[in-house]
């Protein structure tokens, strides 16, 4: 396998195939990398999602967009309003916006409901038409970057190359002969607590010790209260696509691994503070005893 490796959105990428990519597919990554950036992130003053953060209204993103606010509709349902991208304004309270401040700027607050604040449908241009009804800061991490992830594996795949990994930080979507990856351990990086198969699916994670700061602050935050998760530490998802792991990967902080198996295929390892961890059947023989 040759390997690319580049930075973008704040983390590391790699992308495997059994050949070099050409200088064409490398520069149609990079396109797709900074159009998605430029669209959805919230770090980034001249996004098109950042100019609903001041009056609210309306703005028109790109199609792929429609299945992401449609994942982040059934993951808002299925916590009870614990997953919520307008979990945004919540992190820059606690000082995660742009700028990385790292300083809590008030109290925590939770988020506004989503099915209340926002509004979206597919538009006529074949574009989506995203409406907040409020000044709102909208925060896609929690399955956005699962679905770059995706798209630059579904460019590269189509482009003729057959054995594709694509590895953004915690993220991975995979085609070809099986790997096995190490599941880092949340709380010390140079130990795994197992290894897990990785073959035709993705794989992905979230830990509360990734991107931390202050007293006891990290990314992972119940929407609902504004405030840091606490009970769960880490967990794992092996899902058909990146965006829906990694959105699950998110929502197994905030409820129990039943609500989502009624409407979600996926296989998952989930980690307490307490060192206890919990799996599904599939991934008994994973974890290291």
């Amino acid at each position: 396998m040759e390997s690319w490796s580049f930075e973008a959105i704040g983390t590391q990428w790699e992308i495997s195939a059994e050949a070099p990519l050409d200088a064409e597919t490398r520069a149609a990554v990079t396109g797709l990398v900074s159009e998605y950036d430029a669209a959805l992130s919230r770090f980034r003053s001249d996004s098109i999602l950042s100019g609903l953060s001041h009056g609210g209204g309306t703005v028109s993103l790109p199609r792929y967009t429609a299945e992401l606010f449609s994942l982040f509709d059934s993951l808002d349902r299925l916590t009870g309003g614990r997953m919520n991208p307008l979990v945004g304004g919540s992190l820059e309270l606690l000082g995660y916006g742009p700028g990385y401040r790292l300083t809590p700027q008030g109290p925590a607050a939770g988020a506004p409901p989503w099915p209340e604040a926002v509004r979206w449908e597919s538009g006529a241009r074949d574009d989506v038409r995203l409406s907040l009804d409020r000044p709102g800061t909208l925060d896609v991490g929690a399955a956005g970057k699962g679905q770059l992830v995706d798209l630059v594996w579904e460019l590269v795949t189509g482009r003729g190359y057959a054995s594709v990994v694509v590895d953004a930080g915690s993220d991975m979507r995979h085609c070809g002969p099986g790997l096995r990856v190490g599941l880092e351990h949340p709380f010390d990086p140079n130990q795994a607590i197992g290894v897990v198969h990785l073959q035709d699916r993705a794989l992905c994670a979230s830990a509360t010790n990734r991107r931390a700061w202050g007293n006891g602050l990290h990314h992972v935050l119940d929407a609902s209260t504004g405030l840091p998760v606490r009970a769960v530490a880490a967990t794992w998802v092996l899902a058909r696509n990146a965006m829906t792991a990694d959105g699950l990967a998110t929502a197994l902080f905030l409820t129990d691994p039943s609500s989502l198996a009624a409407e979600f295929q996926f296989d998952y390892v989930r980690m307490f503070s307490d060192g206890r961890a919990e799996y599904s059947p599939a991934m008994a023989g994973v974890l290291f005893s």
